[in-house]
């Protein structure tokens, strides 16, 4: 069922009052972390209501779900300024499609993935922003690549010249123990200062997409510039 607009919006100020509230308990500004409104089986008019209540930045997680919705009309409601990221996972056959409908790609977490949109990029012609996904976790049944292999996929990102580094993305633990869910995005914001360390040309990691619905204070603790919620803002999905 789709929420009305006026709780869409009140469900939004609630969590940037949220947000407002983790971010002064880290010694951090609000202005820091973007809210991303995650669509994922989301309504269009559930998805405009959330653009007329301030969400710039709105996350997919398939291809062809987002092909359907984005129509240029559909955008256009939405507004010129949105910003659309592909977070989920990312088959090489769906690359070129990718390239057309999204700003950002934040599920890069392989070097075929990488040189694929490379190629592609390279022929529309455009350059696309992209976010390393790294697999904090451990766990089996969530993409990205390990964190010990994290560097070097970096190193190869940053060679391809319509390839642009911006961010890093995680998923936190499945668990609920804080400390462990902590200790994931701890590891982000290490590696994220590790790599730019390294000074790669063209690699400016501005972002750390981590923390979700249910944990997001935890990663703004951590360092996260960027939440990505779902629930918290449409409620349950099917």
């Amino acid at each position: 069922m789709t929420l009305p607009t006026a709780e869409i919006r009140t469900r939004i100020e609630v969590i940037r009052r949220r947000i407002a509230v983790a971010c002064e308990r880290a010694g951090r500004d609000p202005q820091e972390v973007t809210l991303m409104a995650v669509t994922k089986t989301v309504p269009p008019e559930a998805i405009k209501a959330a653009g007329a209540a301030g969400i710039v930045v709105f996350g997919e997680n398939r291809v062809q779900e987002a092909a359907a919705k984005l129509s240029p009309a559909f955008l256009q409601e939405v507004g010129d300024t949105a910003q659309w990221h592909l977070i989920g996972h990312l088959q090489t056959n769906k690359v070129k499609k990718a390239l057309e409908l999204f700003q950002v790609i934040q599920s890069v977490d392989s070097l075929r993935l990488a040189e694929t949109l490379q190629r592609q990029a390279a022929v529309l012609p455009k350059t696309i922003e992209v976010f390393l996904e790294i697999n904090t976790s451990g766990e089996a049944a969530k993409f990205g690549v390990p964190p010990e292999q994290a560097v070097a996929l970096a190193q190869a990102v940053a060679a391809l010249p319509n390839l642009q580094l911006t961010g890093l993305m995680t998923i936190g633990a499945l668990t609920d123990n804080p400390d462990t869910i902590r200790r994931g995005f701890r590891q982000l914001r290490d590696l994220r200062a590790e790599i730019t360390a390294m000074n790669l040309s063209g690699v400016k990691l501005r972002h750390l997409s981590m923390g979700m619905t249910d944990d997001f204070e935890l990663a703004i603790a951590e360092g996260s510039t960027m939440v990505r919620m779902g629930r918290a803002i449409f409620g349950d999905r099917g």
